[in-house]
């Protein structure tokens, strides 16, 4: 049995915040859903407010990142997160992975890395799917809430190279007063030879929503903690996707072609802006990525020279957000198509100034344009932004399992690209400044990691500022001005194999998160984590029997920039037992062990209930934990 964390870094990596998940590492934790393996990455917490349907909400290092505005996402070479996308710059869901084929998790922290551009400011995950199982397996799993899902996954010798293909149907209720009547169904095949693999995988799901709900209206009576405002809403996500891998020596290429769809109904306020009808509306996107990638490595002895270059093409057919009244489309609020090309390149040489001290330069050059074709003549546009991004590292092995690290590095985020060419607020009619497609990004961060026998540590420090924060908000067709930003914080992470068959894991993150050049009462940073806890031990009771024990707790944050209101504190606690008989395997999960009542997120802002002020009422929003649930599963090797 091999722990991806257990694998060796020392000598090999470039930051002490990097590193590899795999193997053995999350094949006996329980999960609640599939986005929650990003929080095998240490510090990172993904939540949602929403139907499963859904990308999650992820928190790392101080960011509410939403959907993924600064967590770059990539599955077997393609990226995941989508630009100017309907629902949320960045949207990174993470739905359509089986869990179950899943090898490894390669993770990264700030933006230090040449070969990575968009989105990697906070940190970056990227997942590598099996090419082959050991045995071909059934699983079937039920639950709690109406919870059923099925998986058929196997491999085999096919034309001299593997053949691998895989079938996951889930079904849910949910803990909600309004059934969720989840229906997802994911199918992978992929080929793969020596040098070579070839993918096609396809997803579909529906499901209704229950959104985060007023919290006066629980305390009232109104409703209780699991209950609903609007039954309208919910969802309908699609995605298919082509990948292929090439390794040539020491070239890697990557290609991929996907296609991805996704219609969104929601209702986050009510009857706040039109006391009548309500204020629910659908978001649609429609589009198809293409795009590739291409690294080579040469040079031999102390000087090392790595270069590599990506392009992306999104053609979005349809991007627009529309009125809503008993789920039926009543008017158009934005609709526009985008074509949205970039194009990066880079360079970097790892100097070995001796056996044990590494020096790596590295620069990279990013280019992004752009065509909207708006409804709205007025916002449509084209035009284009690049950006060089220098990066530093510095890796000292002071001694034999040891070793220190220091980086600076820049990077960014783009922007929604129909930010860059609005001028007219869609629903207001009202003028709109026009942002930047770029959003620049400074950081630093001095680690050290150690690696000895059974263990394996690393500890950090980092800063990180961001020019601006400037979102374009895909609820309101608009752009949302927020300041510049800066974060400094630290992070531990452990590993630790005291004897063979336990393990035990554990990370902590502490970060300051504030506003920039803005008024003193008005630096804190909505939703920003100060603190985030995990960890967990799995031991085998007997040769056949394991148990795992985790834990998850994520500190109250400011959900206003004065302070005066924050959310309240989560601590989550998930139990799993796992026992194997030949070729059967029997696991429990027990999930939310304690039952905990807390808030699996919390925003503050104005909505109003039927019979309530016109103005409306300022209050938190929330969206509960799901209350403790029983999860079976019976597998079959054949």
């Amino acid at each position: 049995m091999v722990y991806g964390r257990a694998l060796a870094q020392v000598g090999t990596a470039t930051t002490g915040s990097q590193g590899v998940v795999g193997y053995a590492d999350f094949e006996q934790r329980p999960i609640a859903r599939v986005g929650e393996l990003a929080e095998n990455v240490p510090g990172l917490i993904a939540t949602q407010h929403s139907g499963e349907g859904k990308a999650n909400q992820y928190f790392l290092r101080g960011f509410n990142l939403d959907h993924g505005t600064d967590l770059a996402g990539f599955v077997d070479g393609a990226p995941v997160n989508m630009r100017s996308h309907g629902h949320g710059q960045g949207y990174l869901d993470l739905n359509f992975l089986i869990p179950e084929l899943v090898e490894r998790i390669d993770y990264t922290k700030g933006p230090y890395h040449a070969e990575l551009g968009d989105f990697a400011n906070a940190g970056s995950l990227a997942f590598t799917t099996k090419n082959r199982l050991a045995r071909p397996m059934v699983e079937v799993s039920g639950g709690s809430f109406g919870y059923v899902r099925a998986v058929v996954a196997g491999s085999g010798d096919v034309a001299g190279g593997t053949l691998l293909g895989a079938f996951e149907a889930t079904r849910a209720d949910g803990p909600w007063m309004l059934s969720e009547k989840l229906a997802k169904f994911n199918a992978l095949v992929k080929y793969s030879r020596a040098h070579w693999s070839l993918g096609l995988s396809a997803y579909t799901n529906h499901w209704r929503s229950t959104d985060q709900i007023p919290e006066r209206a629980v305390i009232s009576g109104q409703i209780p903690l699991n209950g609903f405002i609007d039954a309208d809403d919910g969802g309908r996500a699609g995605r298919i996707a082509l990948n292929f891998n090439g390794y040539f020596g020491r070239t890697t290429v990557a290609a991929y072609a996907i296609g991805s769809r996704l219609q969104l109904t929601s209702n986050f306020t009510y009857f706040l802006d039109d006391p009548v009808n309500g204020d629910a509306f659908r978001q649609v996107d429609r589009r198809g990525v293409f795009g590739g990638s291409v690294r080579h490595e040469f040079g031999d002895g102390p000087l090392i020279w790595r270069v590599g270059g990506n392009t992306r093409w999104d053609h979005i057919g349809q991007v627009g957000i529309f009125h809503v009244t008993g789920g039926q489309v009543t008017g158009t609020i934005r609709n526009d198509k985008v074509d949205e090309v970039s194009g990066g390149i880079y360079g970097e040489g790892e100097w070995h100034v001796t056996p044990a001290l590494r020096l790596v330069l590295g620069l990279r050059g990013d280019g992004i344009g752009y065509n909207v074709r708006s409804d709205l003549a007025a916002n449509s546009g084209k035009g284009s932004s690049t950006m060089l991004s220098p990066k530093a590292a510095l890796a000292w092995k002071v001694a034999k399992g040891a070793e220190l690290y220091a980086n600076y590095g820049e990077g960014f985020h783009s922007n929604d690209v129909r930010g860059a060419t609005i001028t007219v607020d869609p629903a207001t009619g009202d003028p709109q400044a026009r942002v930047g497609v770029l959003s620049k990004s400074r950081g630093a961060e001095l680690g050290a990691r150690v690696e000895r026998g059974p263990l394996t540590a690393s500890l950090v420090g980092f800063w990180l500022d961001l020019a601006s924060e400037l979102v374009f908000v895909g609820d309101e067709g608009t752009t949302e001005p927020n300041g510049a930003t800066r974060r400094f914080g630290v992070e531990a992470a452990l590993f630790w194999k005291p004897r063979d068959g336990i393990t035990v894991d554990g990370a902590l993150a502490y970060t300051h998160a504030r506003f920039r050049g803005v008024a003193a009462d008005q630096i804190y940073i909505p939703n920003a984590t100060p603190l985030v806890l995990a960890g967990g031990i799995s031991g085998q009771i007997t040769p056949r029997l394991t148990a795992t024990l985790r834990l998850r707790h994520f500190a109250s944050a400011p959900l206003v920039e004065d302070n005066s209101e924050r959310s309240a504190p989560t601590t989550l606690v998930n139990a799993g037992v796992y026992r194997d008989w030949g070729r059967w395997r029997v696991s429990a999960d027990l999930l939310n062990l304690f039952n905990a009542r807390a808030p699996d997120i919390s925003y503050w802002y104005r909505s109003r209930l039927s019979g309530e002020p016109a103005a409306g009422l300022d209050d938190r929003h929330i969206h509960p934990v799901e209350p403790r649930q029983v999860r079976v599963s019976l597998r079959r090797a054949i």
